[in-house]
């Protein structure tokens, strides 16, 4: 059987791009009584569970996937946890 391996994904807006869920989360927060909230910043977490080991070429398997599937570079940077790090 397969080794089974899971790589973490985070992506976030990058600075400067308008976050219209984030700043509402932050207003809900304060008018809640959370005063100390100065700002929320909202992103994405994926989780992809990889069937066998990540050799150099199934990593830029995995970046290529991040960059054309499950971000938007123009607005967005990401974060990959490897498994090994």
């Amino acid at each position: 059987m397969a080794e089974t391996v899971r790589v973490r994904v985070i992506v976030r807006l990058r600075p400067g791009v308008l976050d219209p869920q984030g700043k509402t989360i932050g207003n809900v927060l304060r008018s809640l009584g959370y005063a100390h909230v100065l700002r929320v910043h909202t992103g994405k977490v994926f989780d992809i569970e990889w069937n066998g080991t990540l050799d150099e070429a199934e990593r830029r398997q995995v970046i290529e996937i991040v960059e054309k599937v499950l971000s938007n570079p123009l607005i967005e940077t990401y974060e990959i946890e490897w498994p090994d790090e």
